[in-house]
């Protein structure tokens, strides 16, 4: 191969792909979602949305808020399914890692609810790619302090 046609993806780029592989074991019927937490360069916890583990996923008993027609980025307690930001912060908590100072990469722009969790978990830098419609998420992002980067893929 020549070194010229080697491509080596920048970190973000590294990063970002593996989220979206973490966000392929999601069980949402409406949104596939991944999220992982990085410090240092190195990757320590990985979630994706889903149920609560040991209960039923939404692709095996069906989709509560898609019955009722609720558009996203409202009535989140409606969700049987846990967020994917959500279960990479419990993760960190339930291995005991310390994630203060770290990044998270996300699938998507995070809902209100997980805004909050990023905050007062420490997490000082956040990459997400695509949008979501939750305008007090954004306003509490902007509020927050927290580096914030809407990563823009190259076509």
């Amino acid at each position: 191969m020549d070194k010229k046609e080697h491509h080596r993806p920048s970190w973000d780029e590294y990063f970002v792909g593996i989220t979206k592989l973490v966000g392929e074991r999601s069980t949402c019927l409406k949104r596939t979602v991944g999220a992982i937490i990085v410090k240092d360069n190195r990757i320590l916890t990985t979630g994706y949305n889903g149920a609560p583990k040991g209960l039923d996923h939404c692709v095996e008993v069906g989709c509560i808020r898609k019955e009722m027609n609720v558009p996203s980025g409202q009535r989140h307690e409606l969700c049987r399914g846990l967020h994917a930001e959500q279960n990479a912060i419990i993760q960190a908590a339930w291995h005991g890692v310390k994630i203060e100072g770290a990044t998270m990469y996300s699938t998507y722009k995070p809902c209100v609810i997980c805004v909050k969790m990023i905050i007062n978990a420490g997490i000082k830098k956040l990459v997400y790619v695509g949008s979501y419609p939750d305008e007090l998420a954004s306003k509490m992002l902007l509020a927050s302090g927290l580096e914030v980067v809407n990563y823009k893929e190259e076509a």
